[in-house]
């Protein structure tokens, strides 16, 4: 009996794992460029730099167009609308294998940023209407730690396919890898009609709301100091800790895989305390960055203060998401849409920031830099929250 009980509560945990392993594509796909860079730019015999601003460009096409695009599909039934996202996603990957120039490349990106920009609008919130009852903060970390093996096995295996077969092997395998995923989440996922999606009437109503709008300035902030640092931590490795360029790689490895333990720990400790949990993230992001310079001529250290960062940041993201959907129950998709694309600013504004810290203060500085705007986001938090903390939050069990 209890055998059948565990199998289907297994089973009833199939179309999570689905839309994780759809988190797991649309987030390897987004930054494989960078494990691709060198090779697409031989390929076009361009420099590295102008073929940069692909990534650029994608991260612009999600911050602008998440709330038009999901606007626009707010009416439409989810299950059929992820269908054409895939479609989408599926077809831009295609053209992307055989780009006959940079331009066509380019575009395919556009695609591929558009399906994204929709994707991660509607998918925290399609998570926790199909996931088991009870079990909404447990489907949210599966959803995390799709996003966060993408680091860990998505952008080396892309790299070593693109190595050994070339970059356009890497785009094809990817779009094969997205039909079959396709194809599960049409078998698995109900007929889902929009449900509190919201609309352009949401979005004043949103910001009337404090506690939701001190949350999106602190995603600003704090996504900001964390690229701020991470931007620029390969030639930080390189030429500030003097480590080689494989020991720089299984770094950045350890850094993904910081991501699932940031989600097992979010599952577990979550639910005993939202605020403190988002409050000690933050005081973990904090301290990792503003010890960055200090421990950077120590390799072991800094496997370990890479790791403790990656905890910190997945664990902010985490508890960031979460508590939007909170603070936004009557329209999931237009605050998510909003929250994605607010993310994305602060994704180009961190490595902005990180750049000029680099061109006016030096390299080394990109740390402390980052743990201070980390630090201002911190204060946010803790004022807004207890200044505002008695409006009624509809909790997620």
């Amino acid at each position: 009996m209890m055998s059948t009980t565990k199998t289907t509560e297994r089973a009833s945990f199939a179309p999570v794992i689905a839309l994780a392993c759809a988190a797991f594509i649309f987030n390897t796909t987004e930054f494989i460029p960078v494990a691709l860079l060198s090779d697409i730019a031989q390929g076009f015999a361009m420099s590295e730099a102008k073929v940069g601003w692909m990534m650029t460009i994608y991260a612009w096409i999600v911050s602008l167009m998440s709330l038009p695009f999901m606007l626009l599909t707010a009416k439409q039934e989810r299950r059929s609308l992820l269908i054409k996202l895939f479609l989408l996603f599926i077809t831009s990957h295609l053209l992307s294998v055989f780009a006959w120039n940079y331009w066509v490349l380019l575009v395919s990106r556009m695609g591929v940023a558009l399906s994204h920009a929709v994707f991660w609008s509607i998918t925290a919130a399609l998570t926790l209407r199909v996931a088991p009852k009870g079990k909404q903060t447990q489907a949210i970390g599966l959803l995390a730690i799709g996003s966060a093996l993408a680091m860990v096995l998505g952008l080396p295996l892309g790299r070593l396919i693109g190595q050994l077969l070339g970059w356009r092997v890497t785009f094809a395998v990817i779009g094969i890898i997205a039909l079959v995923v396709m194809l599960i989440l049409a078998r698995l996922l109900p007929n889902l009609p929009s449900k509190n999606a919201g609309s352009l009437a949401s979005v004043p109503m949103l910001f009337k709301r404090p506690l939701l709008v001190g949350l999106y300035v602190l995603t600003i902030i704090i996504v900001s100091a964390h690229f701020t640092a991470y931007s620029y931590i390969e030639p930080f490795m390189l030429n500030i800790s003097q480590m080689s360029a494989q020991t720089a790689t299984f770094i950045l490895l350890v850094f993904g895989l910081s991501g699932i333990v940031a989600s097992l720990l979010f599952n577990r400790l979550h639910r005993f305390g939202p605020a403190k949990f988002l409050v000690t993230a933050m005081g973990i992001l904090v301290g990792a960055l503003c010890l960055l310079q200090p421990l950077s001529d120590n390799t072991y250290f800094m496997f370990l203060l890479v790791f403790v960062w990656g905890i910190g940041i997945s664990a902010v993201s985490l508890s960031l998401q979460i508590r939007v959907l909170q603070l936004a129950p009557d329209a999931t998709d237009v605050a998510m849409a909003m929250f994605s694309g607010i993310y994305n600013i602060g994704i180009g504004g961190g490595a902005l920031i990180g750049g000029q810290v680099m061109q006016h203060l030096g390299l080394p500085n990109i740390g402390f830099i980052g743990s201070t705007l980390a630090a201002i986001g911190l204060i946010l938090f803790v004022k807004v929250h207890l200044k505002y903390r008695h409006l009624p939050i509809k909790a997620l069990k």
